[in-house]
């Protein structure tokens, strides 16, 4: 028995070293590639040779809300603040049961219209809208009979004027530029479909008019250690993926598509919990099996401002939701997977979703308990595995760090020396001790989900610093 347990410990210890092997490799091309990026993006910016030119391309920023009471004025005064000319703003209230309506109504002096809708797309029905044309640009207020985000984001593309939408959730806010940049890969090329920017955690910083005028590192340690795996994640991958169109994610916090397109290919999934996701990857599916070339860009300085969880019970219910809606992703299209037809889509991107995101958990919770098995039997080296997880956090942190001092320098935001202090310490603690406790929580998330698939995750909000 003691042989058979040693020969399986092997064959565990060959594989998890050629598993980090392969990760390591990878976060260290993304980062380096994504950070090289960053650096280039800002010396166009200083020498001024970016596309500059006095054409807008109509956007409709569509903001779906439930129970967001606390944060949906910043949001929409926020996106008034906009330098951009051409867009309109629709709200969809998906059934709150707060005073989400009420707020935006007294907020910004809106009134009850009739107002027929086209459905193009499937959603539940309609109850009131509201409108306002006292500021720079429309806003529409639709408050709906309660079906989920997606069917949220459905409405809103029924409701847009526009042939370009952007969705934007409803406790966050955009730079004053971010709308202007995340338009350019559609002006510079006419095959793009979406567009991707960068989400960034807003809790500590203070915002004025679109634009960062204090930037502290959050007093809650989960905050903190979320601006840290949110830098490092978005650089990681989506950089380095935008490189070949292999993105297959769009934060659904912030993210521009061609309506006609997304129409055409059946609109947001009200059935899963990933909606952006799944959206993303049935772009891919559609376009291709339709003939049509096609581009899925990502843009890293247009950056969006976003609320993350500061309790720890409001994360873990964030990340469930999060690894069910990858699951469902990943499975309704298990085709993509060693198909030709999708390149490197298929062999690059869906292979590293597939392995270092949704089995990932399972793989890391099996190491940890191979682990406790090996020095049940003493068939384990200390001081070896003391050392290699020793080098697999240090390694990982320094790429968190690269990751988040690239973003600060690249946008040019001041950090106080104590923020930097904070920075460095706690990336120890997120890739040593809050990166297993999520692998938990995401190896769990299964347990049940079809009894909730079609509800809103609830997180507690603050009120977002905005003048």
């Amino acid at each position: 028995m003691r042989d058979f347990i040693q020969i399986f410990l092997l064959c565990v210890e060959a594989f998890f070293i050629l598993y980090m092997i392969l990760y390591s490799s990878f976060l260290f091309l993304s980062v380096t590639v994504g950070s090289s990026d960053l650096y280039a993006a800002k010396r166009r910016n200083r020498l001024k040779n970016e596309l500059s030119n006095d054409y807008y391309v109509p956007v409709s920023v569509l903001v779906p809300a439930h129970n967001e009471e606390v944060t949906i004025e910043a949001t929409v005064r926020s996106l008034l603040a906009l330098d951009y000319k051409l867009y309109e703003i629709v709200v969809v209230d998906d059934g709150s049961t707060d005073n989400t309506t009420q707020v935006l109504r007294d907020a910004f002096h809106m009134w009850k219209i009739e107002r027929p809708i086209q459905r193009r797309i499937p959603c539940q029905p309609e109850e009131e809208i509201y409108e306002t044309r006292a500021y720079k640009v429309p806003i529409t207020l639709v408050r709906k009979k309660n079906g989920g985000k997606a069917d949220a984001l459905n409405m809103g593309i029924n409701v847009a004027s526009y042939p370009y939408f952007l969705c934007l959730d409803a406790d966050s806010v955009l730079q004053h530029d971010s709308l202007e940049k995340i338009v350019r890969p559609v002006l510079e090329d006419s095959s793009v479909v979406a567009v991707g920017g960068t989400v960034r955690p807003c809790n500590g910083a203070e915002i004025e008019n679109g634009r960062v005028v204090r930037y502290r590192m959050p007093r809650k340690l989960l905050a903190c250690m979320q601006v840290l795996e949110y830098d490092r994640s978005f650089l990681a991958s989506r950089i380095l993926f935008d490189r070949f169109n292999g993105n297959i994610i769009i934060s659904g916090a912030f993210g521009l598509f061609l309506k006609s397109v997304v129409i055409a290919a059946g609109g947001y999934d009200s059935t899963t919990m990933g909606e952006d996701m799944e959206l993303a990857v049935k772009l891919h599916v559609y376009c291709r099996e339709n003939g049509r070339p096609y581009r899925i860009r990502y843009v890293s300085d247009a950056v969006c401002w976003t609320q993350v969880p500061e309790r720890m019970g409001d994360l873990c219910r964030q990340r469930r939701r999060w690894h069910i809606g990858l699951f469902q992703s990943m499975t309704k299209y298990k085709n993509i997977l060693a198909n030709p037809k999708y390149g490197a889509v298929s062999f690059i991107s869906y292979f590293y979703f597939l392995l270092y995101e949704l089995f990932s958990p399972y793989i890391e919770v099996f190491g940890v308990l191979t682990t406790l098995l090996a020095f049940a039997v003493d068939l384990i080296n200390i001081p070896f595995m003391i050392l290699f997880f020793g080098i697999y956090v240090v390694y990982t942190a320094l790429l968190s760090l690269t990751a988040f001092f690239a973003r600060i320098h690249t946008i040019d935001l001041k950090i106080y020396p104590s923020d930097m202090l904070k920075a460095v310490g706690l990336c120890v603690v997120e890739v040593s001790c809050l990166r297993f406790v999520m692998a938990w929580v995401r190896m769990t998330a299964l347990i049940g989900y079809r009894k909730k698939k079609h509800t809103w995750g609830h997180i507690e909000r603050q009120k977002i610093q905005i003048k």
